[in-house]
């Protein structure tokens, strides 16, 4: 490592060199989170919803760094923000997430050459999580509520609810992924496109739709439609229920799925997780699989 004093007219920095795909030695100048991010962001990750949350992430762990800028990436850097977002009361799920950007923006930069080395990144257990849902008589509620506020909202919410889609894949969505009985999402969390069928309702949610627009629900902004629905929920008694927000839809979707004997795998694929236990959240609503144990514990305690 190599550094210039105060005096000097040159600024400090620090320089590694490792061996690149060609057997050569490279130097490994210092950088920070916020370049890596403005370098690489783009071409790891889509726009959209989710980029948004990560730049978010990504500068927040910035932020947090004592020294924020480096040429290698130590495990203490990394426990150091772990602990910080502890004490900031971030939850372990919520770490994980911050984490799953990091270790993707660090990963790519190793391997271009910007970073000297990597710390190993573990995945800090998580609670089961409550999954929330709308019974029949919260959806009617509060679709009318939407629909008092705009047709289209309650439209889409329609849409969301018998699609699972995700907020931002049912606005991507344009006319030539439409058929006459399926939706395509080719823009979605995982990267990977998914077709799924489309209920009667949902189908007449999109043909009542302008065809001006690119797409059925393109004309849709998110933060205007979030605004509806806490109106929407505030004014049906939900406004203390942190978990009724617009993905609550999606869970709803799975859950009846669930409860009405679809299997988990197919469930899955309906969803486009990426990993089945993700699915596995939704699994203890199969109650009905259970049923058939009753007779044989009746029938052994019988005898």
């Amino acid at each position: 490592m190599q550094t210039f004093g105060a005096n000097a007219d040159v600024p400090l920095y620090s320089v590694h060199y490792q061996y690149n795909s060609g057997n050569k030695f490279t130097e490994v100048r210092e950088t920070s989170l916020r370049q890596l991010f403005e370098k690489y962001g783009d071409i790891l990750w889509l726009n959209g919803s989710h980029k948004y949350n990560v730049t978010n992430f990504i500068g927040e762990l910035h932020d947090l760094l004592d020294i924020p800028s480096f040429s290698t990436f130590s495990q203490e850097m990394l426990d150091e923000l772990i602990g910080k977002l502890r004490k900031r009361g971030n939850s372990n799920a919520t770490i994980n997430r911050k984490m799953a950007a990091l270790s993707k923006l660090l990963r790519k930069a190793y391997k271009m050459g910007d970073v000297f080395s990597l710390p190993e990144f573990k995945r800090q257990k998580e609670k089961a999580g409550r999954i929330r849902f709308l019974d029949k008589d919260e959806e009617n509620a509060l679709f009318s509520e939407m629909r008092a506020h705009s047709d289209l909202y309650y439209r889409y919410c329609l849409f969301l609810v018998d699609t699972g889609a995700r907020l931002s894949e049912g606005i991507d969505m344009r006319w030539g992924d439409v058929s006459a009985h399926r939706v395509t999402f080719w823009v979605t969390k995982s990267g990977r496109s998914r077709s799924v069928p489309l209920t009667q309702r949902a189908a007449a949610a999109i043909a009542a739709s302008d065809r001006r627009y690119p797409g059925p629900f393109t004309e849709i902004d998110q933060q205007r439609f979030r605004q509806a629905w806490h109106i929407a929920k505030e004014s049906i008694g939900l406004a203390d229920d942190k978990d009724v927000v617009p993905h609550v839809l999606r869970h709803t979707c799975a859950s009846r799925l669930v409860q009405g004997g679809i299997d988990i795998r197919r469930v899955q694929m309906w969803l486009g997780h990426q990993t089945l236990s993700m699915t596995m959240r939704y699994a203890h609503l199969a109650s009905h699989d259970l049923d058939m144990c009753v007779p044989v514990l009746e029938r052994a305690s019988a005898r």
